[in-house]
């Protein structure tokens, strides 16, 4: 700056300092960023011995420590420090944390709190910036080492808290499990499971306490497995072995119709492929199956493996049996069944990315329901097979556009001494993406998926 030609340097520097201040005041303060009070500490079999010096230092500084009985008898305590085990039902355990929010709080955790691991609520619980996690060896990390076996090729199969029937959808010959047990009789319970499914000549191994001084080892085929109950803290290790004649199953659309139980009310195999091809089945969606029949469509959309979500609709109860038993023959556990008829079983659900009304599509208010139901961008697909339900599905074609497609499949058989085609009975599909005028439809090529 220069007044009477004489430049003054602290003048601009005093101008800019002014409106750096100025512009301080105005914009938002920055976030106060929590300050981690939750240390989270991975203890193994060997306790306190195989603690390194931070996790040994933060221990020593605790005002409060939660874990489980085994946990906190392994290391000793110290003066004025609060102890606490778990609560039941566990959920209460938030609470009780967030009671001494701020202050150094500890949890003991079995191996690495963040696979399959109470870390991995508690990150939930209170995010990532609330905690610090001193990890140690996971159970599957060292049995991995005492067998030899890479770990980025094994599936773990977490059966502590979910159904032992989510082993099923793994099953493939040669493929090496590791299967998290829930207790002592999870061993046994698992060698019935593979020779039901066909695959008793796969080869078990029971490891218990692993890292600790009772270390132990126990195998057998699963056809032969006779070892008695162990420690209740163990995990096996299943190389999978087919027996002969063993149907081997694709994770892939399409299950050959007979792999489901059925009385009929099936979406056929061809079909079937067809319809989950549009649903497209992307990382962590939910599908109403509405009329699921004996619950195909739902089962193979859960099959893919995208940690998807399915609730299946139906209100005939000896159809309802049937998708218990395939959805635990063929390792969906999870999917969800509501026993009741559309539209009012619906009500509550959460909204959907995908619909597949597979049955009751004439029943007033079933359709009206779905549609509002889905969420933006989301696919609704339905098939018809009588004209009744084939205007309802042109109807609809004509009001919201997609794809209305006629298949018209025949197979092969014999007639007398020769060959013929055996049509099926004609089918309509339609396949409809609900848009809003803000939006686009996406499609896998727009690298949705």
């Amino acid at each position: 700056m220069r007044l009477l030609g004489i430049r003054y340097p602290w003048i601009n520097l005093h101008i800019w300092r002014h409106d750096n201040i100025i512009s301080a005041m105005k914009s938002p303060c920055p976030k106060e960023i929590p300050t981690p009070w939750l240390r989270v500490i991975g203890i193994g079999e060997d306790g306190l011995a195989g603690l390194g010096e931070a996790a040994r230092q933060t221990l020593c500084q605790a005002r409060v420590l939660f874990g489980g009985a085994r946990h906190l008898a392994m290391v000793p305590s110290h003066p004025d420090q609060i102890r606490q085990t778990w609560p039941s039902p566990f959920s209460a355990a938030h609470d009780a944390l967030l009671a001494y929010r701020g202050q150094p709080v500890v949890v003991l955790a079995s191996g690495d709190p963040m696979f399959h691991g109470v870390g991995a609520t508690l990150a939930r619980w209170f995010g990532a910036a609330e905690m610090r996690v001193l990890p140690a060896a996971s159970a599957a990390s060292l049995a991995a080492a005492r067998l030899g076996w890479a770990l980025h090729e094994i599936k773990v199969i977490p059966a502590h808290r979910e159904p032992l029937e989510g082993l099923a959808l793994h099953l493939a010959p040669g493929a090496r499990l590791l299967v998290l047990s829930r207790d002592a009789d999870t061993p046994a319970q698992l060698s019935k499971l593979l020779v039901a499914h066909g695959y008793g000549e796969s080869q078990l191994a029971r490891l218990e306490r692993l890292g600790g001084p009772e270390e132990g080892m126990a195998e057998s085929r699963a056809n032969a497995w006779s070892h008695p109950p162990g420690a209740a803290l163990n995990l096996v290790a299943v190389t999978c072995r087919a027996d002969a004649g063993a149907r081997c199953l694709s994770r892939r659309a399409g299950l050959p119709d007979d792999a489901f139980e059925h009385d009929g009310q099936l979406t056929k195999r061809d079909m079937r492929a067809m319809v989950l091809a549009r649903l497209a089945p992307a990382h962590g969606e939910r599908l109403w199956d509405v009329g699921a029949g004996c619950g195909s469509i739902g089962i193979e959309w859960l099959r893919t493996g995208n940690r998807c979500q399915a609730i299946a609709v139906e209100s005939h109860p000896g159809r309802c049996a049937l998708i218990r038993a395939n959805r635990a023959r063929l390792g969906v556990p999870e999917l969800e069944l509501i026993e009741g008829r559309a539209p009012a079983a619906l009500a509550g659900l959460e909204r959907p990315d995908a619909i597949f009304i597979g049955g009751g599509l004439t029943r007033p208010g079933v359709v009206e329901h779905c549609w509002e139901a889905l969420k933006p961008g989301g696919r609704l697909l339905a098939t018809a097979v009588t004209l009744e339900s084939e205007l309802l599905l042109t109807t609809l074609y004509q009001r919201h556009g997609g794809e209305l497609i006629r298949v018209a499949l025949a197979q092969a058989e014999p007639l007398g001494g020769f060959q013929s085609w055996q049509p099926a009975r004609p089918l309509t599909l339609l396949a409809l993406t609900k848009v809003t005028p803000e939006q686009t439809p996406c499609t896998p090529e727009d690298g949705r998926r």
